[in-house]
């Protein structure tokens, strides 16, 4: 009986999936662009979707996705690309700031070179050549989820065009586009579901 007991309490105990931290590196556009394209240009498709603020003020959480053509190392592939933008956005009560967004990616491709060192890298920041000023301080994925933290809040203005935007930033799937729900993280504790565009299963 205590065997059974024993059993069935090993049967029932949740199973915690560790966190595992991906490899994020720093690059530069156009360069970049050339790990999709033997010419070093894309063709993207954009999405966005809207992050109403607890304090007032509307930002969004935009997706990019481009497939990777022959000739290039990621050929077949499949690139996404993030940024959130709190560029216009405006607290009417007090400042609001992002720290973090998770979602459900799934595997990431993890044998491309992004930044030229010859090793293999998973996540790539578009720190030179193109929009915003804060990058990826981490990226940690557990079972399907990633979760990325900023490098600094991102925070809303206290007028049109002061406040902030992340820098892009980027995975590799083997698997083309679905919708999923994003989770925005707001320094104070409060969490928005956004639409984002991710790989599917």
């Amino acid at each position: 009986m205590q065997r059974l007991a024993l059993a069935l309490v090993l049967f029932f105990t949740p199973v915690v999936v560790a966190a595992v931290p991906l490899k994020v590196v720093n690059v530069s556009a156009p360069a970049i662009n050339c790990v999709f394209n033997p010419t070093c240009t894309v063709t993207v498709n954009d999405t966005s979707d809207n992050i109403t603020l607890s304090t007032g003020g509307t930002g969004f959480l935009q997706s990019r996705t481009y497939t990777g053509k022959p000739g290039s190392p990621a050929a077949g592939l499949y690139a996404y690309e993030y940024r959130i933008d709190l560029r216009n956005a405006v607290g009417a009560t007090a400042i609001s700031c992002i720290d973090s967004v998770s979602f459900d990616f799934g595997p990431v491709i993890s044998t491309l070179d992004y930044n030229g060192d010859k090793m293999g890298d998973e996540v790539f920041v578009v720190t030179g050549g193109g929009i915003g000023t804060i990058g990826i301080a981490s990226a940690n994925q557990s079972g399907s989820k990633i979760t990325f933290k900023f490098t600094a809040p991102v925070c809303e203005g206290g007028s049109p065009g002061k406040g902030d935007s992340t820098f892009f930033w980027g995975l590799v799937s083997k698997t083309p586009s679905h919708f999923v729900t994003a989770k925005v993280h707001e320094t104070g504790g409060v969490t928005h579901n956004v639409q984002a565009r991710a790989p599917n299963p």
